[in-house]
């Protein structure tokens, strides 16, 4: 079995089709299809199922990729390991959902980038409650989290900043120019939140459980920022966290309500699987990481 032939089959498995792996691989497409039939033979399995034209990964070769992917990363880390810090290179691949990955990590991309412009980073948005699960399957390096204090045996876990969560409403909602609130307020308002099974939305959800109210009108999104607008449209209470709608408050699109959402301790954490090799490529990332975290928190301190 050849490196080269991992990284085809890697190619192939992505773009389905021998003719574009043999375009982005600079070979002929027959050279594609021999090495592929040799690393079946020596397999003594199928990797994929030849439909007509289409091309599809048997289970076998699901199961493979996951194993090819790690080589072909490995090789890229010893790569790296045996040069100079300052001319890295390889593949890093980073996860995190829609709200860190918008509001949160441009600034550590940025500072990563212009140190290393030789490494290759991937991103991948993922949704919250799926970000541990990517680690342990080692399709990702590095994950990013908005959630409660992530306790794990597996993982390493290194939290960066709080983040604080807010009620949002359009400057002309009835709830908007009160300043104090009720829990009697709220009853026949609609809120607009993330769908169930996201970490905050549970933490929602059980705070105003905790509060007596437990028949809540929801609507329910994937997107914050779709939250944002009809928030801002007037469709309903936003339940977002506060860095999401620093710009539209400050414009007075949005108003933050007067509620204080109890027991709610919620930050953006860093993690890695515990048993993953750190290469120089990984502990680049965590640093950049580290003071661009580090910086912000000192501003929201002055």
């Amino acid at each position: 079995m050849e490196l080269r032939q991992l990284n085809t089959f890697c190619t192939v498995a992505k773009t389905l089709n021998f003719t574009r792996a043999a375009e982005v691989l600079s070979y002929v497409p027959s050279n594609v299809t021999m090495q592929i039939k040799a690393l079946e033979d020596e397999l003594g399995v199928r990797l994929f199922d030849r439909l007509g034209k289409q091309l599809a990964l048997t289970t076998a070769g699901k199961r493979f990729l996951t194993h090819a992917q790690g080589v072909l990363e490995k090789m890229d880390e010893a790569r790296s390991a045996v040069h100079n810090n300052e001319k890295l290179s390889g593949t890093l691949t980073i996860s995190a959902n829609e709200v860190i990955c918008s509001y949160r990590l441009p600034p550590v991309f940025q500072r990563f980038r212009s140190q290393h412009p030789g490494v290759r980073l991937i991103f991948r948005s993922v949704p919250n409650q799926e970000l541990k699960q990517t680690l342990f399957e080692g399709t990702t390096d590095i994950v990013y989290m908005l959630d409660e204090p992530i306790r794990s045996s597996g993982l390493s876990v290194e939290p960066l900043l709080e983040e604080h969560f807010r009620l949002l409403a359009a400057p002309d909602h009835p709830l908007a120019k009160r300043t104090v609130l009720q829990l009697e307020d709220f009853h026949d308002e609609v809120f607009l939140t993330n769908e169930k099974g996201c970490p905050y939305r549970t933490m929602f959800d059980r705070s105003f459980e905790k509060e007596g109210i437990d028949s809540i009108t929801y609507l329910e999104f994937q997107s914050a920022e779709a939250i944002k607008q009809c928030a801002i449209s007037g469709i309903g209470i936003a339940f977002l966290p506060e860095i999401v709608a620093e710009s539209e408050v400050e414009r007075g699109e949005l108003v933050v309500l007067p509620w204080q959402i109890p027991d709610l301790q919620v930050y953006t954490q860093m993690l890695w699987h515990k048993d993953k090799w750190l290469s120089p490529m990984m502990l680049s990332f965590i640093e950049a990481t580290r003071e661009v975290f580090g910086s912000q928190s000192k501003n929201k301190t002055v």
